[in-house]
């Protein structure tokens, strides 16, 4: 008589292995997420009596503040991702095979890691500050006439700078296991029907490596969405992020911080699907 197991059980042995570790990450995410999006329709009220309303959602919606910090948000959380994966992808490519000095520059790469954001964004804005050193160089140089105030930017360069630069070792990382699966075989192939480099990237190491695209796309986008400190210290004065928003929002009315704290959840969410869908359509027309 066969004993064969049911095709269920090793489904089933998966879970009950992973639902220690799991499933206090998924109690203790959707427990924060419930409370969130309670108190943003006016329940869990710390403060008085729970009233159900979306009193607080139409407050919101209705002040450009929050339309602008949104936009600003998604504009800043793009822009980081699409720069540091185009800069990441040529440097794995680079290192995808060692070299005399390769360990060195992959630990400088990855240097920024080490670095707490705060530490990184008050070096930062010593560095281009009034009399800061880049001003003292452009000066000496005869670049400049004067000092100039790159501190705070009205265009958000420097915290996109900032994102760029704390971001691209997530991206390397994410891209480079998947860059150095591709086998040498194939790219040599490639080069023997003809394929220049650029045709080698576009129909070879990227279509092969566009989960790892995905992934260092989504993990960059939410990172620099939802980012606090190198806004508050080197951010414009003249836009507000959400995080930010969220912070300035609690002193008035936690229900209002809470409809902040949603909206970037749902873009974070949002995004990601996004990334998802036109990864999975790129693929699907053969432009990958």
């Amino acid at each position: 008589m066969s004993t064969r197991a049911h095709p269920i059980w090793p489904k089933l042995r998966l879970l009950a292995l992973l639902a220690p570790g799991l499933g206090v990450i998924l109690v203790l995410i959707g427990a924060v997420a419930w409370i969130a999006l309670a108190q943003s329709f006016g329940l869990h009220n710390p403060m008085g009596e729970d009233r159900l309303t979306l009193d607080h959602w139409e407050k919101m919606l209705d002040r450009r503040l929050y339309l602008r910090a949104v936009g600003y948000s998604l504009w800043l959380g793009f822009a980081a991702a699409l720069i540091s994966v185009a800069l990441a992808y040529p440097l794995a490519i680079w290192l995808r095979r060692p070299f005399r000095g390769s360990a060195l520059v992959s630990a400088v790469l990855q240097a920024p890691l080490l670095v707490h954001g705060l530490v990184a964004a008050f070096l930062f804005v010593n560095i281009i500050a009034y009399h800061g050193l880049v001003n003292q160089l452009m000066v000496a140089l005869g670049v400049w006439a004067e000092p100039r105030q790159l501190q705070n930017d009205r265009n958000a360069w420097g915290v996109l700078i900032l994102q760029v630069w704390k971001n691209l070792p997530f991206a390397l990382l994410v891209l480079s296991g998947s860059v150095r699966a591709i086998g040498d075989d194939i790219l040599d192939a490639a080069r023997d029907l003809g394929a220049g480099a650029f045709a080698r990237f576009r129909r070879v190491i990227l279509p092969l490596s566009l989960s790892a695209l995905q992934a260092a796309l989504t993990i960059v986008f939410i990172g620099a969405l939802a980012d606090y400190s190198f806004q508050v210290i080197a951010g414009p004065t003249n836009a507000q992020s959400l995080a930010q928003l969220m912070v300035f929002s609690r002193a008035r009315s936690w229900h209002e911080a809470a409809v902040v704290g949603v909206t970037l959840m749902v873009l974070s969410l949002l995004g990601a699907a996004l990334i998802a869908v036109l990864s999975r359509a790129l693929r699907l027309r053969g432009v990958l």
